[in-house]
């Protein structure tokens, strides 16, 4: 496939020849009126190709407005774009096609898909674009509107497959990790869409749930892996605890602990620590007699 890239067409201010067109009517309107009275049929031979001129030309007279461009094709053959606002006058047999440079919207459909667990789950995404090269969008592909949205689906499959839903230890995840999958998913966008002259600004998910099967179990699985995640945390905080207080208590020589009841007092702690329910301290006061 022959690719094309945007130039700027020649043209020129549209409102001297507009002038002179105005001109040439009412000289041709003065004809008509002189033909009529005098009777004299050689002024047919002015009026009628100057008529013909006057229609063919008023095709050539173009406004384009801001942030907008006009795709100029001559016979077939690309001659260039106009980006710059203004009111021009071209070759009458061009053909003046418009194309949008304002800034795009695309919000994709929720779309069932399987992560990278294999778990079910809708997503949907807001993607941000425009056009930063006229020709490109109009030539390089057939609708440059339906080729953003099909590719930035595809991209929102693509990326989901790449990453879980959520995830408890150092993985980057779907849920967990907003900015870097933003990041990911606008350069996997941006590479699709570039051969469209389209130009990615934002990309963000914006609906992300376990499909509706399988809803009810992942959320008992989600806290179950919390709870896990979290008495793990407990677990490793009492060590490093009874660590410290066996060190205190040896540094400054409070009290001596044999390697029996420094196992004892290990239990003690890590039971008053960990535990659930709250500690019931039992003193030793001694033996009675």
């Amino acid at each position: 496939m022959k690719a094309v890239t945007e130039r700027n067409a020649s043209q020129i201010n549209g409102f001297f020849p507009l002038f002179l067109w105005i001109a040439a009517l009412i000289f041709n309107c003065y004809l008509i009126y002189f033909g009529a009275s005098t009777d004299q049929p050689m002024v047919l031979w002015i009026i009628f190709p100057l008529f013909t001129f006057l229609a063919l030309t008023m095709n050539s007279f173009f406004i384009v407005q801001p942030n907008e461009a006009r795709v100029l094709v001559l016979f077939g053959k690309y001659v260039g774009s106009v980006r710059d606002e203004g009111f021009y006058f071209v070759n009458p047999f061009t053909t003046k096609k418009r194309i949008s440079l304002r800034i795009h919207n695309f919000n994709s459909e929720k779309i069932k898909v399987n992560d990278h667990d294999g778990n079910p789950i809708e997503i949907a995404a807001v993607i941000v674009w425009r056009v930063v090269d006229s020709a490109r969008a109009t030539f390089d592909v057939e609708n440059y509107e339906q080729f953003v949205a099909i590719q930035s689906e595809t991209a929102i499959r693509s990326l989901s497959t790449e990453y879980s839903y959520d995830s408890h230890d150092d993985r980057p995840s779907l849920r967990g990790n907003t900015v870097e999958i933003s990041e990911e998913l606008k350069k996997q966008v941006h590479t699709r869409l570039e051969i469209a002259g389209v130009e990615v600004l934002e990309s963000r998910i914006s609906h992300l749930a376990y499909a509706q099967e399988i809803a009810q179990a992942m959320l008992r699985r989600q806290q179950a892996q919390a709870i896990i995640a979290a008495r793990k945390k407990i677990v490793e905080g009492a060590v490093g605890m009874v660590q410290d207080a066996l060190r205190m208590l040896s540094e400054q020589k409070i009290v001596e602990l044999d390697e029996d009841k420094k196992a004892t007092m290990v239990n003690n702690l890590m039971v008053a620590l960990v535990s659930e329910s709250e500690a019931q301290p039992i003193i030793n006061t001694g033996t009675l007699y």
